[in-house]
């Protein structure tokens, strides 16, 4: 939904941001996902480059989650095994602690208790990793507080169903949302005549006092506190 012609009003370059396991994901599930999403206007970013070098997550990739208004977070069984995806899912976090960022995750045949508190095969994921980053505990923690938080966020369990009617209901929800925030930043461009060039900072309060500061620009907006 979001475009070049409209980043005056939309300030992020993508949509969503799918993190996935791709050995797992790519060429089935997420594929399927992925093209319903663009289909339905909803501009998507899919990291294609199988190729990883280094031991950390690319920067690029890391700011394009910043430069997105959300994620799809696919759990797969073998999700926690990939180092790549989990430093995916502490920025996603970070991002939606930060700035509001949305986060819908997906439990692809996994259960999500077995996220939310490390056992199974998420378990074995972790064992695997201690061996590995035994001098980078704090890392580790940061994995687990990750995982554990975004558990805890409503989103889709896929338990004997259709995929082709799992992913309909994932994009008819995420295009409404879309398009409930894309009338509140048009209607807050039209009150205050937002230039390409202009800042307007805006107070919100919300619920039970709590008050939000929202930057209208090209790069700071809070989506999720409107």
């Amino acid at each position: 939904m979001s475009s070049s012609s409209s980043s005056s009003i939309y300030p992020w370059k993508y949509d969503i941001f799918l993190s996935f396991r791709g050995k797992e994901t790519r060429k089935s599930f997420v594929h399927h996902l992925y093209v319903a999403l663009n289909r339905n206007g909803i501009n998507t970013f899919r990291d294609d480059n199988n190729i990883r070098r280094g031991e950390d997550i690319a920067l690029e990739l890391l700011e394009t989650i910043g430069e997105s208004w959300g994620s799809i977070i696919v759990f797969s069984e073998g999700y926690a095994f990939s180092s790549w995806c989990l430093d995916e899912l502490v920025e996603i976090v970070k991002q939606r602690n930060e700035r509001g960022h949305q986060v819908y995750p997906i439990f692809y045949n996994v259960e999500v208790s077995d996220l939310k508190y490390q056992r199974g095969r998420v378990h074995e994921a972790f064992g695997m990793h201690e061996e590995r980053c035994k001098d980078n505990k704090k890392k580790m923690q940061r994995w687990r507080d990750a995982l554990s938080q975004v558990a805890d966020i409503s989103g889709w369990l896929l338990k004997d169903q259709y995929e082709s009617i799992f992913i309909e209901d994932i994009v008819k929800k995420i295009s409404t949302k879309l398009s409930q925030t894309y009338s509140q930043l048009k209607h807050l461009n039209s009150k205050f005549n937002i230039g390409q060039d202009d800042v307007r900072t805006i107070g919100v309060c919300g619920t039970s006092g709590t008050r939000w500061t929202i930057c209208i620009h090209l790069q700071h907006w809070m989506p999720e506190q409107l």
